[in-house]
């Protein structure tokens, strides 16, 4: 482990070396790479650091224990070691944790899409559900969101929402949302008081950087069109909708939240940026899901991923089987346990591959 850790230290003093070179700061592309990897290798060197510190300190203890002719000096030799003993061995827990390899889009932005699923009317009112509770949980994570495309249910709700989330690590923690969320609850529109079972699909994309993907005008078709909902006198009297498609992969994107039309195409082009980028990086975790008998994100759209049930007061996530009694509390955006007890069964997996690897 030693080995390995210094080597990574010699990893992040090169790369501090070469963010001082002029000709890698006057290359943005690079220095945006090698600034990211050096602040993702940060917690490494800071566990680096106290693993060594704990290494000397156990060695100093031990001479000291054969050295020492007084035997109150070599009892609390004996103490210390046993206390040194105990830290080095809940920090190499922790480092095994820091060293399993991280997926490089962990970092990113994320661009949500909430769509309604089977359910009619229920299933638009659901999708709302959803959107609020996102809303709440990055709220509490201070992350900014900023819509980009809504079609409105027919009595409340979303047929789709898609917006955006600006932070840190916003994709580690929420790529884990992708798929299909069910509810189970006697909708408003039932007469009778008998329970359904209504879905909502889930996308969370990576944002891709202007740089990631290329996109050439050749192969995008651009159409405008009146926006509709809120707006005021603008709507369905100005332009400033926009639809694009990617000719080459059929993906189309529509925006029209924005009353300027520049504004959308920007915030159009973003989204399909990013749309394209998934299709790459489906392909990677398709591979690594192929190698795993349980992948909690791989982003499958089709799987049942997790049960709102009312009835019951309860919230089950079937990729690692955990159930909580908490619904209420849930949908007002307390997410987090959840997210923590998936990235712990990935780390896991991570930690498997490793070690075969």
């Amino acid at each position: 482990m030693l080995e390995k850790l210094e080597a990574i230290y010699h990893r992040y003093q090169e790369i501090e070396e070469k963010m001082n070179d002029p000709s890698v700061i006057s290359d943005m592309k690079l220095f945006i790479k090698l600034s990211k990897d050096y602040k993702e290798l940060q917690p490494v060197i800071d566990a680096y650091k106290r693993y060594s510190s704990i290494l000397n300190n156990i060695r100093s203890a031990k001479e000291l224990l054969y050295s020492e002719k007084d035997e109150d000096f070599k009892a609390m030799a004996k103490e210390e070691l046993i206390e040194l003993a105990s830290d080095k061995n809940e920090l190499e827990e922790e480092i095994k944790v820091l060293l399993i390899p991280k997926d490089p889009e962990d970092s990113r932005n994320a661009i949500i899409e909430i769509r309604a699923g089977t359910g009619g009317d229920e299933a638009g009112i659901f999708a709302g559900d959803l959107y609020r509770m996102y809303i709440r949980y990055c709220e509490d994570q201070k992350w900014k969101l900023e819509p980009i495309d809504v079609t409105e249910g027919t009595i409340g709700g979303f047929k789709e929402i898609i917006f955006k989330v600006i932070g840190q690590n916003v994709f580690g923690q929420l790529k884990y949302e992708s798929g299909v969320h069910r509810v189970q609850r006697v909708p408003v529109t039932e007469t009778q008081g008998r329970v359904h079972t209504s879905a909502a699909t889930v996308a969370v994309l990576p944002e891709a950087e202007a740089f990631d993907v290329e996109l050439k005008q050749e192969d995008i078709r651009k159409d405008t069109y009146c926006s509709s909902g809120p707006g005021g006198q603008s709507v369905n009297t100005t332009y400033s909708a926009v639809r694009l498609t990617h000719v080459p992969t059929g993906i189309v994107v529509t925006c029209q939240d924005q009353k300027s039309q520049l504004k959308n195409l920007d915030k159009a082009m973003g989204v399909l940026r990013s749309r394209i980028y998934e299709l790459e990086y489906q392909k990677h975790m398709d591979e690594i899901s192929s190698r795993r008998k349980t992948m909690v994100s791989t982003g499958d759209r089709s799987a049942k991923i997790r049960t709102y049930n009312y009835p019951q007061g309860r919230v089950t996530d079937h990729r690692i089987n955990f159930t909580m009694y908490n619904l209420q509390s849930v949908l007002n955006g307390d997410i987090q346990e959840l997210i923590d007890k998936l990235q712990i069964a990935e780390n896991a997996e991570r930690l498997k591959d490793a070690v075969s690897g």
